[in-house]
């Protein structure tokens, strides 16, 4: 027979308010546990196929390609039935991962040339037309007239049959039943073909075009001099029948990676399969050509990153949950203790205490654990590796009120002394236990720095907590220093008139409510929901310095090559404030002269601009201008060679000056600056000269033709700058081939600031890092107001006795209000103070282990602390004690304080 009940099950009806709470508090550290991981698996899944999906295919895609020399050929689609014969040779898990493959015969268009009366020429030289026969582009494409070629692969006429696209008939002017012949060296026999068909695409963006682009829409040269370059298709009949006589021919196998398959757990061993694919190819003689072993390395280590971050924020999580649930069990005993204390006055032994309490527990705290283990398994994701937490939660919740009631059993005793008025010095074992979690988390934080929160693969469990170590710390000296300014308040408010201020402070500084339990859990939380938000801004900030970068203006407009009255229509359009063109030309040749002999100092970026204007479309977009320096903006027309901006590569070799190939002109140029960065210069590119266009000495009849303008204004209309834009590359088309185009080679493409900049948000892993942000401002905050709730419910009974006795000296409810608030603001200040602190200065201290510049580009991420971030503090404040008022309130009505004073006036 129990005290409150013929058994456990009577016992937990007497107290299933603290049992309850307990059981919660296990069943959220539960669902934490199982699913957080669960959904992090989930996110980093779709962060890797939303990476691959976006890689070029070049790096992406697996190609296994082989080269003959000149001869008889055989028959060209034999290679057709290897395809699954290599697939399933490479290493797993690539054959379960390879989605779509092709076989593809060609040869040219580089080194060939072509002959013929309609076809069009730039200059004196002819147009350089390929032949290629592939696998799946038959099922690609719609024949707008004629047909496909038969399996003879030869016309009538004995010529071989071709299919062209519908720019590529336009741009040659070619039509059904053309034939021209195709070279591969002058005074060569050419090989014979004939047009029979004329297609589009279905889809120009499927993956089966990527490496024949030139299928679909031909080169148009931008030089004079340059050849057209273009493919026709035929069948592998066609092929076998051209035999040899263009030159060496290309076979190739391509693999396509199907994202949808992959996920994060296969990172290592695809990237492993991959390297040994390399080095040892199914095909002898056939090199590999993939770079996505590489990306694969990339997103490793953001994700690495990422997980890092979100295992700091979980672990404060986690722990402040634990501190709550220790928190729940103390708060358990102390609405016992009478019951326990009359039990051991009766004999009953510790052991005989700690079991009777464990038989209650056992009924309830297990099944709530199962229950949040199952709640956590509904989150969409793979198991994770912690779940293993779940059954170590169960035993910790299951036997912690045990283990603390024969704690506090352990000593019989009948009265209740006032512990507020006893000053004790901490005994030599708490002071012990005290510097050794300060040095555990002194010694966390340099072991992080210089190893990283994963230096073996994984994450470490000691390095992981030791934020949590830190902000324990923090919290125990905030509690040996607390007491010191709280005297002086509190002899200061005894000066003052009346007694509230001065009692509140008076209980608080003798360890009412701030004590080290409340004060840790409080500590940890903001810890962990300061440090989530300090990182959300300093991300962001990079993110808006990135953003400024790479767009300096309002819109960037990109296409291929415009006509030079471009910019005057694009000014003309509505909400366009202010234009420039700019000239971007990749792997540019740089030299140390013009003359014979001149040495090549490799490729770079070049870069020209107008900066007066570009400065001007800068300012009107509200992007700052500081990083064009004075030299550019002064620079004029003159001789010499002009001033110029210069990466710290280009500088090293380029010396005292260089002459950059822009367009097929070579200008002279001198380095005024080195930098790391221009604005409109994608982060990354190590090697960029930037040119002053006003200075440069360009010729009338050889204009530099822009292929990007920088856009400032509000209200623009998107369609009618693009409408423009290609308007613009159909009119320098027109003026290439002397005759009007319908058509253009690509799309113009325009991109604003703030699509950019959401962009950055979207990038792989992003989705994981908002969870972690998310979890650890949420968890942070509302375990946060849960230790307030504790502290006031823990202090609830002897606060009732207090409040009383004051009553019968007039003491007003809104004065009692106010005690409690005098009471509470001391440890919530503190640990606000002292967690703000924490969270603040983590991402300095182990910002190398966080690695944060993965998520921004690069660019090395700065701690910024956002004004908003402040705001929310303070507003926790606030909301922390109006929510101690409710709790308050709530239990004064439960508790009634007149039978509070009758029932406590005994001790």
């Amino acid at each position: 027979m129990g005290a409150n009940g013929s058994g456990p099950i009577g016992r937990l009806r007497a107290f299933a308010g603290q049992i309850g709470l307990l059981a919660v508090l296990g069943l959220m550290a539960a669902a934490l546990v199982t699913g957080a991981p669960r959904l992090a698996n989930e996110y980093a899944d779709r962060g890797l196929g939303a990476d691959v999906a976006g890689l070029p295919y070049l790096v992406r895609d697996i190609m296994l390609p082989t080269s003959v020399q000149p001869g008889p050929l055989g028959d060209p689609g034999a290679g057709t039935a290897n395809l699954p014969v290599y697939r399933d040779a490479m290493p797993q898990p690539l054959p379960r991962l390879i989605g779509d493959q092709w076989y593809s015969a060609s040869v040219g268009p580089v080194g060939l040339s072509s002959s013929g009366d309609f076809i069009p020429f730039n200059g004196s030289a002819g147009p350089s037309v390929g032949i290629r026969a592939q696998t799946g582009v038959r099922e690609a494409v719609r024949m707008v007239s004629g047909v496909w070629p038969d399996a003879a692969g030869r016309t009538p006429a004995g010529r071989i049959a071709i299919v062209v696209s519908e720019p590529t008939a336009d741009t040659l002017s070619l039509r059904l039943g053309s034939h021209f012949g195709i070279n591969a060296a002058p005074g060569t026999p050419p090989v014979a073909v004939e047009v029979v068909g004329i297609f589009a695409a279905l889809d120009p963006s499927a993956p089966v075009w990527n490496d024949m682009r030139l299928a679909l829409e031909p080169l148009v040269p931008l030089l004079d001099g340059d050849r057209f370059q273009a493919l026709v298709v035929t069948d592998w009949a066609g092929m076998g029948a051209v035999d040899g006589r263009l030159g060496q021919f290309t076979y190739q196998w391509h693999y396509r990676i199907d994202e949808h398959r992959l996920n994060s757990g296969d990172i290592e061993s695809l990237t492993a399969a991959l390297v040994r694919l390399k080095r040892v190819p199914p095909l002898a003689g056939a090199p590999v050509a993939t770079s996505l072993d590489a990306s694969l390395i990339q997103f490793q280590e953001r994700l690495a990153s990422v997980r890092a971050l979100l295992g700091v924020v979980q672990a404060g999580v986690l722990a402040s949950l634990v501190g709550l649930i220790l928190l729940a069990a103390r708060l358990s005993l102390e609405r016992r203790r009478e019951e326990l204390a009359l039990l051991r006055a009766r004999g009953a032994s510790t052991l005989s205490i700690g079991t009777r309490t464990l038989a209650e527990s056992v009924l309830v705290q297990p099944f709530a654990m199962l229950a949040g283990w199952l709640l956590g398994t509904l989150v969409p994701g793979r198991p994770a590796g912690t779940e293993w937490l779940v059954p170590v939660l169960a035993v910790l919740t299951t036997v912690a009120v045990p283990l603390l009631a024969m704690s506090s059993q352990r000593r019989v005793t009948f009265v209740v002394r006032r512990q507020d008025l006893v000053r004790q010095r901490p005994s030599a074992r708490r002071l012990t236990a005290e510097i050794s979690v300060l040095g555990l988390a002194a010694l966390g934080v340099f072991l992080l720095r210089r190893r990283g929160l994963a230096p073996d693969g994984g994450l470490d469990p000691y390095l992981v907590s030791v934020p949590v170590l830190l902000a324990t710390g923090t919290a125990l000296i905030a509690l040996r220093l607390l007491p010191w300014p709280l005297r002086i308040l509190d002899r200061v408010a005894a000066r003052t008139r009346g007694s509230v201020l001065f009692l509140g402070l008076a209980r608080a500084g003798r360890g009412a409510p701030v004590t080290i339990g409340p004060l840790a859990v409080l500590v940890v939380a903001i810890t962990t929901g300061v440090f989530s938000g300090v990182v959300a801004g300093t991300i962001s900030h990079a993110r808006d310095q990135v953003t400024e970068r790479v767009v300096p203006a309002d819109a960037d407009l990109v296409g291929g090559t415009f006509a030079t009255t471009t910019a005057d229509r694009l000014r003309e359009l509505p909400g366009v404030d202010a234009v420039t063109g700019v000239a971007l030309e990749n792997a540019q040749h740089l030299l140390s002269g013009t003359g014979v002999g001149a040495e090549d100092l490799g490729q770079a970026q070049v870069v020209v601009v107008d900066v007066p204007a570009f400065v001007e479309v800068m300012r009107r977009s509200g992007v700052p201008d500081d990083a064009v320096p004075a030299a550019l903006r002064r620079a004029t027309r003159g001789e010499g060679p002009v001033p110029a901006v210069v990466s710290p590569a280009i500088a090293a070799s380029v010396g005292d000056g260089a002459v950059a190939d822009v367009q097929g002109r070579f200008y002279a140029f001198t380095p005024s600056v080195v930098a790391d960065t221009f604005p409109g210069v994608k982060v990354g590119v190590e090697r960029f000269v930037v040119l002053p266009w006003q200075a440069l000495p360009v010729p009338d009849f050889k204009p530099i033709m822009p292929n990007r303008y920088l856009v400032a204004g509000d209200d623009f209309d998107r369609a009618a700058l693009l409408r423009t834009a290609d308007d613009g590359q159909r009119e320098w088309r027109s003026g290439v081939l002397g005759r009007p185009v319908t058509g253009v080679a690509a799309p113009a493409e325009l991109v604003t600031r703030s699509e950019y900049r959401t962009s950055l948000d979207r990038t792989g892993g992003n989705e994981l890092l908002s969870l972690a942000f998310l979890i650890g401002a949420l968890g942070g905050t509302g375990l946060a107001l849960l230790a307030v709730g504790f502290a006031v419910l823990a202090e609830a009974r002897t606060r009732g006795r207090v409040l009383s006795r004051l009553r019968t000296m007039g003491l007003s409810g809104r004065q009692g209000r106010q005690l409690l608030v005098y009471e509470l603001l001391p440890l919530i200040g503190a640990a606000v103070l002292a967690g703000g602190l924490v969270g603040v200065a983590l991402p300095g201290l182990i910002g190398p282990a966080l690695n944060l510049s993965t998520f921004t580009s690069g660019v090395a991420a700065r701690t910024h602390l956002d004004p908003l971030l402040v705001g929310g503090v303070l507003l926790l404040v606030v909301v922390g004690l109006a929510a101690a008022l409710v709790i308050e309130n709530l239990v004064n009505r439960r508790m009634r304080l007149g039978e509070v004073l009758r029932l406590g006036e005994e001790n």
